[in-house]
């Protein structure tokens, strides 16, 4: 029969392991916190009594953990022995550095990791769109493809278990950002009175940058930040508006006030006539 562990049960965690009972894999869990496997235990999951039952229990691991350092301490509970022959897709978030420095020390014990960037939030996994990073061994990415595609695509990126993680970190770098715009956004709108959903579509047409990244993606490959289109100085104007329309509404200014501060850091490094992608070589020396 198909078998799977899966260690830590945060809301991803128990929809990777929702995703593998509702496939028909007999699964065993773990979880810190025993009473989040109730659930998945009364779907047919089995409950490990500890890390190293987890871990002994099938030869692929699922880890969906807060970081590494949760990911040390859940380990640190078990025999090294008990990693031997074990595959670790180690979908838990950290850094590149820190994704290399956990493989080496896993292959130390006998354990190879597949470093893992999940795409989607929880209730994306099973679904057909979903995707996840993967990079490390692509002869054991192979080997479990049909059990890692149970919860989601594969983009496989490479051999070295840093890619995943930095592919992962990057996208949500733009993610964050780009979400606390939206969250700054609507509190002035509901500061002058907009709620929620009636700014919706406004923002999902703001929010859409597609146009804007196709355009500026071979332009900054080519190294051309030519102001033709947009300026620099025109940017730093723009966020003077938005500070003091946000300052007038009540709001917290420190957001606009900090993407103006890296504006006015471009100017200062004498880009002001040039486009607003001329600010990657600023962002670049600090």
């Amino acid at each position: 029969m198909k078998s799977v562990t899966v260690i830590g049960l945060g809301p991803m965690g128990q929809a990777m392991a929702g995703a593998y009972l509702g496939s028909g894999y007999e699964v065993t869990v773990w979880n810190r916190t025993p009473a989040r496997a109730d659930e998945l235990v009364a779907r047919g999951a089995r409950r490990a009594e500890s890390v190293e039952a987890a871990l002994t229990a099938n030869e692929l691991v699922v880890l969906s953990l807060t970081d590494y350092d949760a990911m040390d301490a859940v380990l640190a509970q078990a025999p090294e022995t008990a990693l031997a022959g074990r595959t670790l897709a180690n979908l838990t978030s950290d850094t590149p550095e820190r994704a290399r420095q956990a493989a080496a020390w896993l292959a130390e014990r006998g354990a190879v990791q597949l470093t893992g960037g999940v795409q989607v939030p929880p209730p994306g996994i099973g679904t057909p769109d979903a995707m996840t990073y993967y990079s490390g061994p692509k002869d054991v990415i192979e080997a479990h493809r049909p059990a890692l595609e149970v919860l989601t695509g594969i983009e496989y990126l490479g051999e070295d278990h840093g890619l995943a993680a930095l592919y992962y970190q990057i996208g949500i770098d733009m993610f964050w950002t780009a979400l606390t715009g939206y969250l700054h956004g609507q509190a002035v709108a509901e500061a002058n009175g907009i709620p929620a959903e009636d700014f919706l579509p406004h923002a999902v047409k703001f929010m859409d940058l597609r146009y804007f990244l196709e355009f500026y993606a071979p332009r900054i490959t080519a190294g051309n930040h030519e102001g033709d289109v947009d300026r620099i100085s025109m940017g730093v104007a723009s966020m003077e508006h938005v500070l003091r329309t946000t300052q007038a509404s009540g709001v917290d200014g420190s957001l606009p006030a900090a993407v103006l501060k890296i504006f006015r850091q471009g100017v200062t490094a004498g880009h002001g006539q040039n486009s607003l992608t001329s600010l990657i070589g600023v962002l670049k020396r600090h």
